[in-house]
């Protein structure tokens, strides 16, 4: 088979690594791709928006099957395009991917069918959600409605916070058209899980969880990021809490969205607080999340295209999908500056040694070749991955790597797997 990603992040990275590895994939293309995507596959100048020119793209090819990998091609109705052509496509249709392209409309999906989620109300004018604001006091969360690259919410601790991102939004237009509406949400508290589900619009198959780390600075302080690092499996999530969540979310998101006349195929993400409640629904993604799908793809031990295929083809409940028993970790070095303002073109060394360690493996994000040197070139630059029998074993081999990686500014979080060592050492500790 031929196979086109698209994308060019550390999620695309790992995707394109996964599917080369399949017996039954001949080649792997990437549109736009990256520096180092380049190593694993052919690099071709289209953009990921560009839609009319990827299936352009894949005619010609005669590409047998295309994984989409960011939201916004997905928001602007690839799957429908390549579907319309006749091309084999994974991913949600148009309609399904407003789950994560309206935060609205998730809310309206989640309240209608009564999954567990936090109060909410949704804005466009300041005065209103200053007012409501008020009423409410902090913490409190403040969303943009739409896609803002993982950085359209706010986790305020102070009311001066919540007053301010709300201005940010509404007014000055931080995120453009995103923050036009924006919602005020209930801050929940607990610890955080990730659970992605493959899903053919009937059968749901929950994959491995990963716990994300979205703050930019150690103890999950600083701005929101696309994401610092992650590890896999999560143990906050334990296989009792697992039916809860099928049960109480991934069942009835996917069985309301079909009762709206929706079919939803491909990959549900659902990020999740685990309170003392049980779970609740924080934000939904029509995608594999990144950084969470470069610890998550590690851990398949099952095909990855076959998968993709039966999900396609409405075949999911008669596949079985199996899991290595290791741990991961992913470790993301970043310009100094993220998620605000960065420099690009710094010269990047240390990759060769770095990639010499074993089970280590460097998913690049943003990088881009300059002569025989890779440069930055982006916010997130790299995604240090590494697995183990343990989780201490993956986060001790990719903070090795990290050491031996170098760029002027780099920065990364030091405390990647804290809270799952700490969960652990406490069940150890019990009486």
């Amino acid at each position: 088979m031929r196979v086109l990603v698209v994308g060019s992040g550390g999620r695309e990275h790992a995707l394109a690594w996964k599917l080369k590895k399949s017996p039954r994939v001949q080649k792997v293309y990437c549109a736009p791709g990256n520096a180092g995507i380049a190593q694993e596959a052919e690099c071709v100048p289209i953009a990921a928006e560009d839609i009319d020119a990827l299936v352009d793209f894949a005619r010609q090819e005669k590409i047998d099957l295309t994984v989409v990998g960011p939201e916004a091609p997905l928001n602007l109705g690839i799957v429908d395009a390549f579907t319309a052509a006749g091309l084999s496509i994974f991913g949600p249709m148009q309609k399904a991917a407003r789950l994560e392209g309206s935060k609205v409309f998730a809310k309206q999906i989640m309240e209608k069918y009564r999954i567990p989620t936090a109060e909410s109300r949704s804005f466009t004018d300041v005065e209103e959600a200053l007012v409501y604001l008020r009423e409410k006091g902090a913490p409190i969360v403040v969303k943009a409605d739409g896609l803002a690259a993982g950085k359209g919410v706010v986790v305020a601790a102070t009311l001066a916070e919540a007053e301010d991102a709300v201005r940010r939004m509404l007014l000055e237009k931080e995120f453009g058209a995103a923050g036009s509406r924006i919602i005020i949400e209930e801050y929940l508290q607990g610890e955080e899980v990730t659970v992605l589900a493959f899903t053919d619009g009937e059968a749901i198959i929950p994959m491995a969880s990963s716990q994300d780390h979205k703050a930019a600075y150690d103890g999950d302080k600083g701005p929101n990021t696309g994401g610092m690092g992650a590890y896999s499996p999560a143990p906050v999530l334990t296989k009792e809490l697992l039916a809860q969540v099928e049960k109480e979310i991934l069942q009835p998101t996917i069985a309301g969205l079909r009762a709206e006349g929706i079919i939803y195929k491909g990959v549900l993400y659902a990020g999740l607080m685990i309170t003392e409640k049980g779970p609740k629904v924080l934000e939904y993604n029509v995608r594999f999340g990144d950084p969470e799908c470069q610890v998550i793809l590690p851990r398949l031990k099952t095909d990855l295209c076959t998968i993709m295929l039966a999900v396609i083809n409405n075949d999911l409940a008669n596949t079985t999908i199996e899991w290595y028993d290791h741990h991961a970790a992913c470790v993301v070095m970043a310009s100094g500056g993220y998620p605000l303002s960065y420099q690009k073109g710094k010269i990047i060394t240390g990759l060769n040694e770095a990639a010499k360690l074993q089970d280590v493996y460097i998913f690049h994000a943003g990088t881009a070749k300059e002569g025989d040197k890779f440069v930055t070139s982006g916010g997130r630059v790299l995604g240090i991955t590494a697995w183990g029998g343990k989780l201490t074993d993956a986060l001790d081999k990719a903070y090795q790597a990290v050491k031996l990686i170098n760029f002027a500014g780099a920065h990364y979080r030091r405390d990647i797997g804290q809270k799952a060592l700490r969960r652990q050492n406490s069940i150890r500790n019990l009486p």
